[in-house]
This record gives structure tokens, C-alpha cells and sequence, in this order.
């Protein structure tokens, strides 16, 4: 399989159960009274932000790691109306994110932006790194947009 062999599908039944286990693993670090406050962009990466700066989880613990990209994620999706979808290749399924827009799809994969990180010993600004990831995911959505003008123009 090439990146052209990559299946992008729904969520299934097991890709759901495993992306609400890793939401729910980090909405439980909030007091039962305060995980209302997941449902915000600012909650999300208020919590984030908290769990990275405190080291409440070890560069080693890449499952924890990537609860946290799926919390940002969260927090893309909210923002920028993206869906989670799942990508298949040779190797493995992996949850992602999605924007579609004429025949072009952006797709970006949070579960790692964080754990990659920290696994290699860079500090991570939580808030620098979403607003550089909605930056860049807007401007790649524009140029998606003029294209797709500019050719109904020719």
C-alpha cells in the first residue's frame, strides 16, 4: 500500500469505543462537578495544558500521551467543524480528522501531535500548538477554496 491505498471510513462501533475511552481518561482528570468544562475549546485545552505542565503522565506512556491528541482533537473539531473519521492503511487504523470540501479532504491526526512531542523531550505549549494547527489547517482550507473557485472560473 501507498498514501493513495489509504481508506478513510466513518468511525466503527470499536473506533468509537476506543477514541470516547481516551476522551473519557482525560475528561475524568475535572471533579465530577467541573467536567462540564470539557465541552468548551478553553476547557479542553485549559485541562491539557494542566496535565502537560504538572508531568501527570511520563514521556513513556504513549497511550496516555495520545488521549491528550485526542482531547486536542476534541478541540479541533470544535473549532474548525472537522469530523473524526478513521484511516486505514497497510499498518494500522488510526482515528483522525477530517474536512472535506469539494473532491480534496484535509486530514490531520491528533492522537499524536502531543505524544510525539514529549516522547522527544520538547516542551509543549499547548495553546501555541492548537492555534499554529488551526493556522495551518485554515490556510490549507482557503487554498482548497480559491482552487476549486478559480477552476468554476476557467
Amino acid at each position: 500500500m501507498n498514501k493513495t491505498d489509504q481508506k478513510i471510513e466513518e468511525l466503527n462501533s470499536d473506533d468509537i469505543e476506543r477514541v470516547e475511552s481516551q476522551r473519557k481518561w482525560v475528561r475524568e482528570h475535572y471533579t465530577p462537578e467541573a467536567e462540564h468544562k470539557y465541552n468548551t475549546i478553553e476547557g479542553k485545552l485549559d485541562l491539557l495544558d494542566t496535565i502537560i505542565s504538572r508531568k501527570w503522565i511520563e514521556a513513556t506512556e504513549t497511550y496516555k500521551l495520545q488521549c491528550l491528541g485526542v482531547t486536542i482533537g476534541d478541540a479541533l473539531a470544535q473549532k474548525l467543524g472537522m469530523i473524526w473519521v478513521a484511516v486505514d492503511d497497510e499498518y494500522e487504523r488510526t482515528p483522525a480528522l477530517s474536512f472535506s470540501l469539494a473532491d480534496t479532504s484535509i486530514i490531520v491526526f491528533p492522537t499524536t501531535m502531543i505524544s510525539k512531542r514529549i516522547e522527544r523531550g520538547k516542551k509543549v505549549d499547548v495553546r501555541e500548538l492548537f492555534d499554529g494547527i488551526c493556522e495551518m489547517i485554515k490556510e490549507q482550507m482557503e487554498d482548497i477554496a480559491e482552487q476549486t473557485s478559480g477552476a468554476d472560473g476557467v
